[in-house]
């Protein structure tokens, strides 16, 4: 018989604040979305949280410096489509930030396992380490409204 210990079952609200244009990372939401168990600390999901909000805010700065000259003080403020009474760039803000933090834990911890199988399954775990961080850029192209595939001739 197999047990796996998967944390306290402790909701955390702690909450990661943002540089007040791009949305506060909540880390409860986070973990539901992500799906993460237990085997991920509240400390390591903090950590991959906010290296995935640098890297978004990153890659969106110029953006971000645009749209505050017109005028809008956050990218709640920014007209767009609502889904959930959301806007639709929040939900994008998100997927890139959920998505790159996933794809850095997925990485960490598949090395976690040394057995024989754990080598195995680590090798699996590349398709979906590339899926996440593809979701991530998809996210940020499509707030920039930029194509999500760039193709050049050599």
């Amino acid at each position: 018989m197999a047990f796996i210990a998967t944390g306290s079952g402790q909701v955390e609200s702690k909450l990661i604040q943002n540089n007040g244009f791009f949305p506060d990372i909540e880390l409860h939401h986070a973990r539901e979305t992500m799906r993460t168990d237990g085997t991920v600390t509240s400390a390591r999901l903090y950590e991959a949280l906010v290296a995935a909000i640098l890297y978004a805010n990153n890659v969106l700065e110029a953006w971000q410096i645009k749209q505050q000259h017109a005028g809008w003080a956050s990218l709640a403020n920014i007209p767009a489509q609502t889904i959930g009474q959301e806007s639709m760039q929040l939900h994008r803000y998100r997927r890139a930030v959920y998505s790159w933090a996933m794809a850095d834990l997925t990485e960490r911890y598949r090395n976690f396992d040394t057995t024989k199988s754990g080598h195995q399954n680590a090798g699996a775990l590349e398709e979906p380490i590339d899926d996440l961080r593809r979701n991530a850029q998809w996210a940020l192209n499509d707030m920039l409204g930029l194509p999500r595939s760039t193709v050049e001739l050599i």
